[in-house]
């Protein structure tokens, strides 16, 4: 994919939309935008069938009902074909004895992948590919994350990665490091680059 003057286009940021797209899933056909208003975790894998990505959908779907309290919908994606998500799926639910509620994107072209900048115009698979961006009600993304393909990602970060966001949305307040809900909150500077460091301990009670 280039751009009209031919350069590769740069790869998404913090506060970029999120590319549209319609594709198959294992739950029928899906747009992007069908999710407008709510927030999206949309995150992808290498392969089905492999022990990483079976770990991870594992422990989402357990998570499922907490990303759903959260009004956040989480949508999975990899280039296996629909026929093997719907094996894989069955197979984690005889295994485990857990259904994955969430839809799980085909992307056989990489068509979605190269839109989402996860792997570039040179790669001839997606072995590589373990990104998740968080994306809020009007379809801006607010967060990214990517982990080689050996390592699993943190449901619980991915929550409170989540939840983080949603406290901070309307600017009135930043969540220190460790957040987590009820912990207390960092007041915006009133003037940004001002002297000292009273900025840093101006904290009020999260509600």
């Amino acid at each position: 994919m280039e751009t009209m003057d031919g350069n590769m286009p740069r790869s998404l940021r913090i506060g970029d939309a999120a590319p549209s797209f319609t594709a198959r899933t294992t739950q029928g056909e899906i747009s992007l935008d069908q999710y407008r208003g709510r927030w999206v975790v949309f995150f992808s894998h290498p392969a089905d069938f492999t022990p990483v990505c079976t770990s991870e959908f594992v422990a989402l779907a357990k998570a499922a009902p907490r990303f759903e309290e959260l009004d956040c919908v989480l949508l999975g994606l990899s280039v296996d074909s629909l026929y093997s998500h719907v094996a894989w799926l069955r197979a984690i639910n005889d295994v485990f004895g857990v259904e994955v509620p969430f839809p799980v994107i085909e992307d056989p072209s990489m068509a979605v992948g190269y839109a989402y900048g996860m792997l570039d115009e040179q790669a001839r698979d997606a072995s590589n590919v373990r990104a998740t961006y968080f994306i809020d009600p009007e379809g801006i993304i607010r967060a990214l994350s990517w982990y080689p393909m050996n390592v699993g990602r943190s449901v619980d970060e991915m929550l409170r990665t989540v939840r983080a966001l949603q406290r901070s949305a309307d600017g009135e307040a930043y969540t220190p490091a460790d957040w987590q809900p009820g912990d207390d909150v960092l007041l915006p500077p009133a003037l940004p680059g001002s002297a000292g460091a009273d900025w840093f301990h101006q904290t009020q009670a999260d509600r």
